[in-house]
């Protein structure tokens, strides 16, 4: 009888979206984008990264602190985070579980079919979607008639720009804001 495990769950080579395989101990736990055989540049996430990677820590603290999860994770994390990516893109992003490998460094570990700017407008975008929903959820009028007016006026791509010129993404040293 097999055994269960996580979809792309392959052992010791993982299928990327564009088809290419690697090892899992190709990513490192700083890593952000992978260079592909294919030609093309993939985001790479392992669940160690935290949310402040996406956006900065005083929205991180707020999300997990308005979002119950009702699985093994204590709080909202990037793992529920790029579950919401795999809803919205399911055949662009790979998943490989690594826990069993003490060699990884992570549990888990997404790579996406596009870059790592991409990714984060994406995961920004899927935020935004995220509290406008909560925030219509709630009796409050003036408090969505405000939020919708910030909405109004976000700017996504401005918004990732500008977060990821203050994180300095190129190299592996940089710090939540």
């Amino acid at each position: 009888m097999p055994e269960p495990r996580v979809p792309g769950s392959g052992g010791d080579r993982m299928e990327l979206p564009c088809g290419e395989t690697v090892s899992p101990r190709t990513f490192d736990l700083g890593q952000r984008e992978f260079d592909c055989d294919c030609g093309e540049t993939h985001a790479v996430v392992t669940d160690a990264h935290p949310l402040s990677r996406f956006v900065p820590e005083d929205i991180a603290a707020q999300l997990r602190t308005v979002i119950d999860t009702d699985d093994e994770y204590e709080e909202f994390s990037t793992v529920h985070l790029m579950g919401s990516v795999m809803e919205e893109f399911p055949e662009e992003i790979a998943v490989e579980d690594v826990s069993e490998d003490g060699q990884v460094g992570a549990a888990l570990i997404w790579v996406a079919d596009f870059d790592s700017r991409r990714l984060h407008r994406v995961v920004v975008e899927l935020l935004v979607e995220l509290m406008d929903h909560a925030v219509g959820h709630t009796d409050d009028e003036d408090l969505q008639a405000e939020f919708e007016s910030q909405m109004a006026e976000f700017d996504v791509e401005g918004f990732v720009e500008a977060y990821r010129d203050q994180r300095d993404f190129e190299d592996e040293y940089d710090r939540p804001v």
